[in-house]
């Protein structure tokens, strides 16, 4: 992670994609989100959904994988060029999940976060940072979004209110 004075608003990153398929799917929800529409082709085609597709709760999990994943490549090279890399976290929650069209198999989500606020925080030596996450499916059509935050160090010494 940079640290907190070297995040600038309306910076973006992408992320990554994932394809969604149908045993991945079911398996998620028999777990976490049995709906009939997660868990049953046949169910979900006599569903609004029309057949069958991802709990919103899947979408929101990888997207985080996606995120923990580029965090740890950025910090990787970082380290590997001789930078210091920053402490983040905790996060104090995420507002806004919205699960905006389904996803179903086949569809395959890029997922990409913009930076859109960063404000000092009354933790000594963290800010905050809140990004604007989103899933959009091949079709280039907007399926998911979330708002987060997350503490970040400040760079020793650093004074950005």
């Amino acid at each position: 992670m940079r640290y907190f004075e070297d995040i600038k608003v309306s910076e973006r990153r992408e992320l990554g994609s994932h394809t969604f398929n149908a045993g991945e799917i079911i398996a998620f929800a028999r777990k976490f989100d049995p709906q009939p529409f997660h868990i049953d082709e046949a169910a979900a085609a006599r569903s609004h959904f029309g057949k069958l597709c991802a709990s919103g709760w899947h979408t929101s999990a990888l997207c985080m994988r996606h995120i923990v994943d580029a965090n740890q490549r950025e910090d990787e090279a970082r380290r590997a060029r001789g930078e210091p890399v920053a402490n983040s976290g905790p996060s104090p929650g995420v507002r806004d999940v919205q699960w905006i069209k389904p996803v179903y198999v086949g569809d395959t989500i890029s997922f990409a976060s913009e930076i859109v606020e960063v404000r000092a925080s009354s933790r000594a030596g963290l800010g905050l940072v809140v990004t604007r996450s989103t899933g959009t499916n091949q079709h280039g059509e907007l399926v998911y979004s979330v708002q987060g935050a997350v503490f970040v160090e400040r760079r020793p010494g650093g004074d950005r209110p």
